[in-house]
């Protein structure tokens, strides 16, 4: 077969009608979301689940065990990535340093980094990688989920929920935005993966719809303009440490969410419509295109 990617995540195969997703979600704002959930004292994950129908815990489940099994052969992994720009595989390493004078903050942002990391260089190698929603934003979700997995022993029943939610977030910005690099920059693809996993952080934090919408947006709206300028064109500089990054913003969202999710002025929708609009406005040689930023001044 030959499998053609259009972006965001989608594909289409040669020869193959073109298959449309079909329409599952009547609500197609988070807005008309949360008045529903409201309305019938639902949370997300329960939303999801009654437009999906209960299979979706059966997919999701098959969801979570390849983004585990990315981490697990990510540090596992050494060597330099094919491509040309040498880059040296850092996930193993940042997962073994132990620093006897570490503190508790340093070693949570040492855990996550790597567990971006190790997904972000396993989707560079060719390896098997959950586009969440893209794969060049492979590493963020996976990442913040083992972490909080490891720290608060959620388990497993949980962490489904809470990709549910983070894939309702995920959906609302393809839906009304773009998650395609090519057409809004960095800031459909890591900023989006941002915000899924602060939502997912917020989900299994016991938040609110209403906090839950907070580190959503604060996640989001903090990579606005975020260009896409991968080096030679390739999914590895600056892409793979922006997914450890992007995954610390995500946790820095969610202990925003904690304090300040009353005192909001912009809401999930709002932004998602700004990225959109920013993204369009952007100059397309800051859109994946290699032409613009790094990937123009970086010389080999």
């Amino acid at each position: 077969m030959r499998v053609l990617s259009i972006g965001g995540g989608d594909i289409i195969i040669e020869g193959r009608e073109e298959m449309l997703a079909p329409e599952i979600y009547q609500e197609n704002t988070f807005e008309d979301i949360r008045k529903l959930c409201k309305a019938n004292n639902m949370d997300l994950s329960e939303y999801v689940e009654q437009c999906e129908g209960e299979k979706i815990w059966d997919y999701l489940q098959v969801i979570w065990d390849a983004m585990k099994r990315s981490i697990n052969e990510g540090l596992s992994s050494t060597g330099i990535l094919e491509g040309g720009l040498s880059v040296q595989r850092k996930a193993q390493s940042l997962y073994n340093q132990q620093p006897s004078d570490e503190s508790l903050e340093t070693r949570e942002n040492r855990m996550v980094c790597a567990y971006a990391f190790a997904v972000s260089e396993q989707n560079a190698a060719g390896g098997v990688i959950v586009t969440a929603p893209t794969c060049g934003s492979s590493g963020v979700v996976p990442a913040v989920l083992r972490y909080v997995k490891e720290k608060k022993h959620v388990t497993d029943k949980q962490v489904l929920r809470a990709l549910a939610v983070g894939g309702l977030i995920g959906n609302l910005v393809k839906q009304n935005a773009s998650i395609s690099g090519a057409k809004c920059g960095c800031q459909g693809e890591v900023g989006t993966a941002c915000s899924m996993a602060a939502a997912t952080l917020a989900y299994l934090s016991g938040m609110s719809i209403d906090q839950i919408e907070y580190a959503a947006e604060v996640a989001l709206e903090h990579h606005l303009g975020l260009t896409c300028d991968p080096i030679c064109g390739l999914v590895q500089i600056p892409c793979i440490e922006r997914n450890a990054v992007a995954a610390m913003r995500a946790i820095n969202a969610l202990n925003l969410a904690k304090f300040l999710s009353d005192t909001s002025k912009i809401s999930f929708d709002l932004i998602v419509q700004t990225m959109y609009e920013t993204g369009l406005n952007m100059s397309s040689d800051y859109r994946e295109t290699a032409e613009g930023g790094l990937a123009k001044l970086y010389k080999i």
